[in-house]
């Protein structure tokens, strides 16, 4: 090992550029693929469930943690049995091949080889099922009526790929069997050209229906898109004609409601819609390395549309819908917040016209209580002075009894003035020391 620190993800982020090799495929030979949908926490399960597939055939099992596999299963003069397991974000695909001669390349498919009741327990559920084909040109003579009886007299799609080294003719049907079916014709290649063709086949089958499940769910949220455009349209003219108040209010209810329902829409599709972008990107990615030639320009049968044109054709629209839902869906939504944006502007905006006519009112009060209070002291000082001016007047009544030369009645006219002050002097003081004890 060298001195260096090394990254401790660096193996791992190495080892995932060969995660998912092709195989070494040479005609003859038979394809079994199954796509299956177990969701992104089902990675155990299958983990488990291709470890009893070994057990079955006695062969070596994956690790615990494996997220790919690939094998012998079993080995006999007439088929090669082998197989590879490869887990991807939420479905699994397992792909058996059988390389050995054999007269009509649908007759039978790879996956009769297995245990029954192994597949039919297989975790999730297959969403995409092919058999493949791919046989050898000096092998086959086949004219373009054996090709259709081939794929039960359905329309065929077929072009030249790899620059003509393989012929591939399919149908894009489901069969009775299950399986879609696909037959490639090998016009020299070698074991890893084949390889790759195969591969890259049996993923545009995948990936096309991978990207496929979004379409339904496109179908269902445009027309509640459409009826939640027609309902905030509904809401703004109603907005734009309201008087405030009440009004705007129950408008800011509804508004809610209606954000509420579709960022629920939202969270439900939107990682179905993502998801079908990336696998369309995959799609025309790997259809564009199919390097498709039409059959007319190699003198085979003329008149057949090329299959990545057929794939091409019918995935594109059904792609734009599902943009188009995921697009009309994020504007809504952005629609909804600048318009509950604006009701609520104007809800504050009224709020605080209200705030300052309250505060307007209360100033108005408390300059009314601030002169009654007034007067209240005035009067105050009234009835506190003539109590006290009575308490003056009967002691001085009571010391000129006593014999004291006073005269009672001069004492409590001179005493008014004096009482009269202080007790507004004093009054005057506590007002005083309240107003900065509040203050304070």
């Amino acid at each position: 090992m060298s001195d260096f620190t090394e990254h401790p993800l660096r193996k791992e982020l190495s080892e995932e550029v060969h995660a998912r090799p092709y195989g070494l495929l040479k005609a003859p030979v038979r394809v079994a693929h199954l796509a299956v949908l177990s969701g992104e926490g089902g990675v155990d399960d299958d983990n488990k469930h291709i470890a009893l597939l070994c057990k079955a055939f006695n062969v070596p099992e994956p690790a615990s943690d494996a997220r790919h596999y690939s094998g012998v299963l079993n080995s006999s003069d007439e088929c090669e049995l082998r197989m590879k397991w490869e887990r991807h974000t939420e479905f699994s695909s397992y792909t058996f091949y059988c390389s050995g001669d054999f007269d009509d390349p649908f007759a039978a498919s790879v996956v009769d080889m297995l245990p029954a009741d192994w597949l039919a327990k297989m975790p999730g559920e297959v969403l995409s099922a092919t058999n493949l084909s791919l046989e050898g040109a000096e092998t086959s003579e086949r004219e373009f009526t054996d090709l259709a009886d081939l794929f039960a007299n359905n329309l065929v799609t077929g072009s030249a790929m790899r620059g003509g080294q393989a012929l591939v003719w399919t149908d894009f049907r489901v069969h009775e069997d299950g399986f879609n079916r696909i037959l490639v014709r090998d016009q020299g290649m070698n074991q890893r050209q084949g390889g790759r063709l195969i591969q890259r086949l049996l993923e545009v089958s995948a990936y096309r229906m991978m990207a496929m499940l979004a379409f339904p769910l496109a179908r269902d949220v445009l027309p509640r898109v459409s009826q939640a455009e027609a309902t905030l349209n509904e809401l703004m003219d109603g907005m734009a004609s309201s008087d405030g108040g009440e009004d705007e209010r129950r408008v800011l209810k509804k508004l809610t409601a209606l954000a509420a329902d579709i960022e629920s829409l939202s969270l439900k599709s939107n990682y179905r819609f993502s998801a079908a972008n990336a696998y369309h990107a995959l799609v025309k990615r790997r259809i564009e390395e199919l390097r498709e030639i039409r059959l007319d320009d190699v003198n085979e049968v003329r008149g057949l549309q090329p299959p990545g044109e057929f794939v091409t054709r019918r995935l594109a629209p059904a792609m734009e819908t599902c943009r188009s839902a995921a697009d009309r869906l994020e504007a809504l939504a952005k629609r909804i917040g600048r318009a509950s944006d604006l009701l609520r502007t104007r809800v504050d905006v009224a709020l605080e016209e209200q705030n300052r006519d309250l505060l307007e009112s209360m100033d108005r009060r408390a300059k009314v209580q601030l002169r009654l209070q007034e007067t209240v002291e005035g009067l105050s000082v009234v009835a506190i002075s003539y109590y006290l001016l009575g308490l003056i007047s009967y002691t001085a009544k009571s010391v000129k009894a006593a014999g004291v030369p006073i005269n009672a009645d001069i004492t409590t006219g001179l005493s008014l003035p004096i009482v009269i002050g202080i007790i507004w002097f004093g009054l005057r003081r506590l007002r005083r020391a309240l107003s900065g004890s509040e203050d304070g």
